[in-house]
């Protein structure tokens, strides 16, 4: 069954073909390819509303969203019930440690309990289990605003920045500071300003803790966050600044840390001038390296906090910082290698607005670069295939169990917050095209497509599982879909012996594959 549609040992790039998304004069085409470009993936809602308002209105509010989620009811119902996620990361922290403290003293009163008493977790353990759970809930979270938010490019954005600023989830607290780190720093600004948004992820735990921030100090520079703001989050490899850079950065960045849940600033304690405190995120003078530094060719004068402030505005006004930024954007939403001239006016685009993420990406979408590439799919990469096969499956219907969801994408390589190394995971296609994802996605098209996936199916025990065979053989499919379909993949439909098996064939087909 599984050579019906898809070739064993071929690779994906090499089955796309152009024809999937020629648009020509078809208006509903054209909705289609854009909104499967733009978004998460197509389903009949989206489609609606982009036929409702015109294409240009809808692109325009998924630039300009309204801040908040803007979610169906049942699935706000099931973020609001995530009682993890209501928590301040400091509060989060300082329950940890207490939890931590509390298990060194009860393993310390039963060094030798006997084999029939229960046994008293470890600190290890309690650690590990507050840490799972936090990141389980916001997993649970992030998934289900993908699937369902109408602000679909805004949650593409914010995926697009959480690889750009990557973190890891396993280092130390990470996880802890997942809910955060997106509520605070990444997804407000997603479409925003670039500047606000570097300086949101400076004062993030997340990546404070993952980069090592606070073993960086006045006659102890670590110089890792220093690195990779130059070299993956502003400028780029390559674009000339020196080592020498990097350490006078390493120096201004002396002082920045994260908060001690042990041992917190009181209320009314006298700080010393020049202190931050704002939530997890804090500046200590003592740790400040007070000399001048010279950084790219400015000389920055000693003003603790404000020399950050100083060396973001001048990293955000590089040309190598608008270019390597519109660089990645166009790799993103256009081609592996994007064309020059286009990456040379959205960093024109990028300088005039002070990186105005939203103006940027408005250039890019009415380039004729962007609409020559709709006539190109872009392979999914693993997430982009699990969401969109989800939400061309069932809709707005909400899943209920998302745990299945997150076990795709680790079983694709592609875990939530699982790159090790803070260069994100990889954007050019290539790296998600070899036979061991075409193996891996047909089995998780057949899980998909009969409806076997537990997706509706809630984790207490004793949950009784709801219906879950999708139709996807329905309005969306027949009004738009059914006549752009390349001459493969409905020779391979037409061969399915069943409804489940049609499914299969279509979530596992080189068509589906592409954006």
């Amino acid at each position: 069954m599984r050579h019906t549609v898809l070739t064993a040992g071929a690779t994906l790039l090499a089955l796309l073909t152009p024809e999937l998304a020629r648009a020509g004069d078809d208006p509903v085409a054209r909705d289609l390819t854009l909104v499967n470009r733009l978004t998460w993936g197509v389903n009949a809602a989206e489609m609606r509303r982009i036929s409702t308002m015109g294409a240009e209105i809808w692109l325009q509010a998924q630039l300009h969203p309204a801040a908040g989620d803007h979610l169906p009811a049942t699935a706000q119902a099931a973020i609001d019930q995530l009682d993890m996620l209501q928590r301040r990361p400091f509060d989060l922290a300082q329950d940890l440690a207490k939890r931590v403290d509390a298990a060194k003293v009860a393993q310390a009163s039963n060094p030798a309990s006997p084999p029939s008493a229960t046994p008293v977790p470890s600190p290890q353990d309690v650690r590990n289990t507050t840490l799972n759970d936090v990141f389980r809930q916001d997993q649970t979270r992030l998934i289900l605003r993908d699937l369902y938010s109408s602000d679909q490019l805004r949650e593409q954005m914010t995926a697009f920045w959480l690889n750009h600023f990557s973190v890891y989830a396993n280092k130390e607290d990470v996880r802890l500071f997942l809910p955060d780190y997106e509520d605070h720093a990444i997804r407000p600004n997603a479409l925003g300003h670039f500047r606000v948004l570097l300086e949101a992820t400076l004062r993030a735990p997340a990546m404070l803790q993952y980069l090592d921030a606070a073993q960086n100090a006045v006659g102890h520079l670590n110089e890792n966050y220093a690195r990779e703001i130059m070299e993956l989050h502003t400028m780029g490899v390559g674009a000339g600044y020196t080592q020498g850079d990097v350490q006078e950065l390493a120096r201004i960045l002396t002082g920045v840390a994260v908060v001690n849940p042990r041992a917190p600033a009181k209320d009314g304690e006298h700080m010393p001038p020049g202190s931050l405190h704002d939530g997890m995120f804090a500046f200590y003078p003592a740790r400040h390296d007070k000399g001048d530094k010279v950084f790219l060719g400015h000389v920055i004068h000693a003003s603790g906090y404000g020399e950050v402030q100083q060396a973001l505005d001048i990293l955000c006004a590089q040309p190598a910082t608008a270019r390597h930024i519109s660089r990645q954007l166009a790799q993103y939403f256009v081609a592996d290698t994007p064309p020059p001239a286009l990456i040379d006016r959205m960093a024109a685009r990028f300088l005039a607005t002070h990186g105005d993420v939203a103006e940027v990406l408005n250039l890019l979408v009415h380039s004729p670069e962007f609409r020559a590439s709709l006539g190109q799919p872009l392979l999914k990469d693993p997430q982009h295939y699990v969401l969109s096969a989800l939400r061309m499956a069932y809709d707005e219907r909400v899943v209920v169990n998302t745990t299945p969801v997150a076990n795709w994408m680790n079983r694709l390589a592609q875990p939530l917050y699982g790159r090790l190394t803070p260069d994100g995971y990889p954007q050019e296609r290539g790296a998600w095209n070899g036979p061991g994802q075409i193996e891996q996605r047909f089995e998780i098209a057949q899980t998909i497509g009969s409806g076997a996936a537990g997706l509706f199916k809630g984790e207490a025990p004793g949950s009784t599982a709801q219906p879950a065979f999708p139709v996807l053989q329905g309005a969306l499919y027949y009004g738009a879909l059914a006549n752009r379909l390349t001459a493969p993949t409905r020779a391979g439909l037409a061969q399915a012996t069943s409804p489940q098996e049609w499914n299969i064939f279509f979530l596992a087909s080189p068509d589906f594959m592409g954006r």
